[in-house]
C-alpha cells in the first residue's frame, strides 16, 4: 500500500492512522518462509516537532519446520516497529531513516523487510526439543532408542 506523506511532512502535529491486511499470497515468493495467515498491519505516521515518525505493529502466523526434529508447527507473531521517515537523504549509505521517495512510502515493502529481519534464524518447536537420533533418525521427543546409551 502506497501512502502519501506530503501533508504529514508539511504540517507539524499532523497524523495519519492506517490499518489493513497484506494477503499471505503476496509473500509466496519468499523462500524459506510460509505465511499461515494474512499480515495485519496497524499503526500511524505522525509529525512531532518537524520530524516524521512511523510506528506500527504486524500480526501474523508463520508455518515452521523445527530445525532439530523436523516437525511442522505454526507460531503467532505480534511485532512492533518504529522508524523516522525523511523526504530525502544526502548519503546513500544511511540506513538510519526510511526515505519517502516522492513524499510517499510503499508500506508493504517496509513491513516485509522489518518482518524478515526480526524473525529468528533458528526455529524450534519447543525450547527443550531433543531432535532426531543421529543413528536411526527417530524423534527423541516421542521415543527412546538404544543408540543414546
Amino acid at each position: 500500500m502506497k501512502i502519501n506523506l506530503k501533508q504529514i511532512f508539511n504540517i507539524v502535529g499532523e497524523k495519519k492512522d492506517f490499518s489493513y491486511e497484506i494477503t499471505a499470497d503476496e509473500f509466496n515468493d519468499i523462500k524459506g518462509f510460509s505465511f499461515g495467515s494474512d499480515v495485519s498491519l496497524s499503526g500511524k505516521f505522525y509529525n512531532r516537532a518537524g520530524v516524521v515518525y512511523l510506528d506500527y505493529t504486524a500480526v501474523f502466523k508463520l508455518l515452521h519446520t523445527c530445525d532439530r526434529c523436523l516437525k511442522e508447527f505454526s507460531e503467532d507473531y505480534d511485532l512492533s516497529f518504529d522508524h523516522i521517515v525523511v523526504p530525502s537523504v544526502s548519503n546513500d549509505d544511511n540506513d538510519d531513516y526510511l526515505v519517502a521517495d516522492g513524499e510517499s512510502i510503499e508500506l508493504n515493502e517496509v513491513a516485509l523487510n522489518d518482518i524478515l529481519l526480526s524473525l529468528p534464524t533458528k526455529v524450534l518447536c519447543r525450547e527443550d526439543c531433543k531432535g532426531l537420533c543421529m543413528v536411526c533418525g527417530c524423534d527423541l521427543n516421542e521415543t527412546q532408542c538404544d543408540h543414546l546409551n
